[in-house]
């Protein structure tokens, strides 16, 4: 009668591969996800430029403060819905908040595990997203 069964070699070998498959499998998940929650800033910034229009054609002048309610401020706060990145506004490119902003979001926590380019958006009174496109990271 001959014994069935794996041995000790087959059984290693299943361990391994199932390993490395696993491995790829978490970082691609962890890739898919800081893509996914670049839309918690993306969403954000957007959301920031059409309120500060609408309090431009208000007040003749752009909004510094995101947190105060109107008529001081945007009403919006510091951070984005679920945290992943700071929100900042300062005046744009002609220098001064009355003519023009330009809107940050920072990535924080885990979000700043994302790729060096997507760690910072912006986005100014004119539409002009930062990275570019071509990043990718405004998709």
């Amino acid at each position: 009668m001959k014994n069935r069964g794996f041995t000790l070699l087959e059984l290693m070998i299943t361990v391994l591969v199932v390993g490395v498959l696993s491995t790829i499998a978490l970082s691609s998940y962890r890739s898919y996800t800081l893509r996914a929650n670049r839309v918690d800033g993306t969403g954000m910034l957007l959301k920031i430029a059409v309120a500060e229009e609408k309090y431009f054609l208000q007040n003749s002048t752009y909004a510094t403060d995101l947190v105060s309610a109107p008529p001081t401020g945007l009403g919006l706060g510091s951070t984005s819905p679920a945290g992943l990145y700071n929100l900042t506004v300062a005046a744009g490119s002609t220098g001064a908040i009355g003519t023009s902003f330009t809107a940050t979001a920072t990535a924080t926590g885990s979000q700043a595990n994302d790729i060096a380019a997507c760690r910072t958006l912006t986005i100014n009174d004119q539409g002009q997203r930062t990275p570019t496109d071509a990043s990718g990271c405004w998709r």
